[in-house]
């Protein structure tokens, strides 16, 4: 069985950090791209971060110098750290593992929510 698994989420101010966690089960980690999406209420999922099975990354414009995605394969977790987190960043954020055109797994999701 294939499992992702989100923690971290929660409620933060303004201005503060948070890091997620995703810990993958199932399947050969360092095999797939990893990334993090988020869906806010009323828009569409965005990719937010991806990091591939060879470490290279990318992220949306919005979170660039704020967010990080890192990955450890010993672990088979990926991780992202968001600093400076702002309210438009509250949304639901989703673990996604993908091996191109062979498999494609989504977590259950974690919600951050960012209010003062």
């Amino acid at each position: 069985q294939v499992q992702l698994v989100e923690s971290g989420g929660g409620l933060v101010q303004p201005g503060g950090s948070l890091r997620l966690s995703c810990a993958a089960s199932g399947i050969t980690f360092s095999f797939y791209d990893m990334g993090w999406f988020r869906q806010a209420p009323g828009k569409q999922r965005e990719l937010v971060a991806v990091i591939t099975r060879r470490g290279i990354t990318n992220y949306v414009d919005s979170v660039k110098g704020r967010f990080t995605i890192s990955r450890d394969n010993a672990k088979n977790t990926v991780y992202l750290q968001m600093n400076s987190l702002k309210p438009e960043d509250t949304a639901v954020y989703y673990c996604n593992a993908n091996l191109h055109s062979y498999q494609n797994y989504w977590g259950q999701g974690t919600q951050v929510t960012v209010s003062s």
